[in-house]
């Protein structure tokens, strides 16, 4: 009953209620990145969500879109702005994605939505994790977040979605604010981002 129907309904007016309290940070927020990155304070991609549908992901954009000499995007940590570097460590990019809790298209839990080009580079196991809602945090964020490897997070995924319940969710909750609040795990050693996934073996 949880998975299929009362988790959607505090999903909703968790979000609603959150992007109420949450407001005066989500304007403060969004009038720094609109200087910041050149008027375009959110950051919009497609990804991947229950069962594979396709849905537009919100953020605040933390990166530039500064270019090399040669035309291309500069590396990740070279666009990360000071204030991008701030809200990324607070987790503040997260919030607009509120939003799409209450759209349907997300959880407040659940496995993160990835890209769309990582669809193919599944392998069976891991296409677990389009069986419910991607969330704004989960099992594998509360485990290393972009500390762990691909691999690790993967089977963390797929764990969640063979365990998922309502104490779990609760557990995952608490846990996140534990690791908003001593910033561990943002990012991978030595990056601003994840490296790309380019598959796992069959």
């Amino acid at each position: 009953m949880y998975k299929h129907f009362l988790k959607r309904i505090l999903d909703f007016f968790a979000a609603l209620i959150g992007l109420l309290l949450l407001s005066p940070i989500f304007i403060i927020v969004t009038i720094g990145l609109f200087f910041a990155n050149s008027g375009k304070p959110f950051f919009f991609q497609r990804r991947p969500g229950k069962d594979e549908r396709i849905f537009s992901i919100v953020k605040f954009k933390t990166m530039n879109d500064k270019k090399g000499a040669d035309g291309q995007l500069l590396s990740d940590a070279e666009r990360l702005t000071p204030i991008g570097a701030f809200v990324r460590k607070t987790s503040l990019d997260e919030i607009p994605q509120l939003i799409n809790v209450l759209n349907g298209d997300m959880s407040l839990i659940g496995p993160r939505p990835l890209l769309v080009q990582y669809l193919p580079l599944y392998n069976d196991k891991q296409k677990k994790r389009h069986q419910v809602r991607p969330g704004i945090t989960g099992w594998a964020q509360v485990n290393g977040r972009n500390a762990i490897s691909w691999e690790q997070k993967f089977e963390l995924d797929v764990w969640y979605v063979d365990h998922l319940s309502l104490l779990l969710d609760i557990k995952i909750f608490i846990l996140t604010l534990k690791k908003v609040f001593i910033r561990e795990g943002i990012s991978a050693d030595g990056q601003a981002t994840m490296e790309a996934f380019k598959g796992s073996k069959r």
